[in-house]
């Protein structure tokens, strides 16, 4: 039974995205209000999120309207939005949506506001035309659509339930840290199509990032670094630059899609570009390779279910975990080694902040792909950070325990700082 609820997390956590997950979320709902409006004529388009989304909406470029911020993703979902197509609910976009989103804003029909809510992930977008107007609310994850409501009249409202409901930790119950081992072991790999699709998609990207100029250029400056003998050619800088690369691509608004993890193409990224890189320098076998990532995915999900879907910590220390422990099995670890790869991450990029989405996360990538690898090689070698360091327990999961513990209990205040400084800070 567990097997096919493996495979059915695997498919519902990774998921195709075109864009950073945030402005399209706000996209989507912005979509999904405007189709059930009356009336053609937008008059306003109203948006409240939490902090969380906020941050990581205000500053990363959205594919294809070489802009960025959380009003022009809101316009161009109302005004150009397909919700059916999910997270790439923005694919496609002419020059003359983007103009056009551009003049609402420009006319100030659009309003951004935080939303009074304990939620991490919410998206409330109300849209309005001279005869009616449709209020979406997201919730939770990035197309959870949790309330509709159209001239006053709920068309859908699970908000309140929602808000209550811990059913879910009873369902993940079957995700732990051996049971993943266990499945990695036995999967079919004819039953991972979704990680091919991963390596594929994020291969692919991150090639375009250290071919062409995007962002920060982290990747393409490892890769000329290394062309110039500043750097060596190996694991490490190889698995830094493909990941960065398609960080710095992705970041700075390339149109192509990539996989996400947990709802984040960075996650997703991350999580599988470091074990393709490993892989490639090692000469593993197609198979494994495709049994690393797996595992690196899965170990990603099982930690973000732990800390949640956005909080104050980098997301990529997650998904970096999740790749040490993919690189660890491609070096011959077993579950012994796998644990203290996570315990050695833990041990090292615990403490990073998430202060927003921008092309700076491609240096994050690299860094936490690096410290990635080291774990990796230190767990090989049987040298695990010791229980009685900072936040390490006796075992791995107590440790990720803790590491949960500062996520949700430690979360709020340092949200609502970064936040502010991102707000009031003055750039120019």
């Amino acid at each position: 039974m567990d097997y096919d609820k493996f495979i059915e997390r695997l498919e519902k956590e990774l998921v195709i995205t075109l864009g950073c997950t945030e402005p399209i979320a706000i996209a989507f709902a912005g979509a999904l209000a405007k189709k059930h409006v009356k009336g053609e004529i937008i008059t306003s388009v109203e948006v409240l999120a939490s902090a969380n989304v906020l941050k990581n909406a205000m500053a990363v470029a959205i594919p294809g309207a070489r802009g960025c911020g959380v009003n022009l993703a809101a316009a161009l979902g109302v005004l150009a939005g397909d919700f059916t197509q999910g997270l790439e609910v923005l694919s496609g976009l002419s020059q003359g949506d983007v103009d056009q989103a551009k003049i609402m804003i420009e006319e100030k029909k659009v309003t951004v506001g935080v939303a009074n809510t304990l939620k991490k992930l919410y998206i409330e977008v109300v849209v309005r035309t001279p005869q009616s107007y449709a209020r979406v609310v997201v919730a939770d994850e990035h197309t959870k659509v949790v309330l509709i409501e159209v001239d006053g009249k709920l068309l859908l409202n699970t908000l309140s339930e929602n808000e209550t409901n811990q059913s879910g930790k009873t369902e993940d119950s079957f995700i732990t840290l051996d049971s993943i081992w266990d499945f990695v072991q036995r999967v079919r790999i004819n039953d991972l199509t979704i990680i091919k699709k991963a390596i594929e998609l994020n291969t692919n990207v991150g090639l375009e990032g250290l071919t062409n100029a995007y962002g920060l250029q982290v990747g393409k400056t490892i890769q000329e670094s290394i062309r110039k003998g500043v750097l060596s050619d190996d694991l490490i800088t190889h698995a830094m630059a493909l990941t960065a690369g398609a960080s710095d691509a992705r970041m700075a608004g390339c149109t192509m899609p990539v996989m996400s993890n947990s709802g984040s193409g960075n996650q997703g990224i991350s999580a599988t570009l470091p074990v393709v890189a490993a892989g490639e320098r090692l000469g593993v076998s197609n198979e494994k390779l495709i049994r690393a990532v797996t595992l690196s995915n899965l170990i990603a999900i099982y930690i973000k279910l732990k800390i949640g879907r956005l909080s104050a910590l980098c997301g990529a220390t997650a998904s970096g975990t999740g790749a040490s422990c993919g690189i660890t099995y491609l070096l011959g670890g077993g579950k012994a080694e796998i644990k203290a790869a996570i315990q050695n991450m833990q041990g090292n990029t615990t403490g990073m902040f998430c202060d927003g989405a921008k092309t700076g996360c491609a240096m994050k990538l690299s860094t936490c792909t690096s410290a990635a690898v080291q774990s990796a090689i230190m767990a090989i070698e049987g040298k695990i950070i010791q229980p009685t360091d900072g936040i390490i327990e006796r075992t791995a999961e107590q440790t990720i325990d803790n590491l949960g513990r500062l996520a949700n209990q430690g979360s709020p205040e340092v949200d609502r700082i970064i936040l502010d400084i991102m707000v009031h800070k003055k750039v120019g």
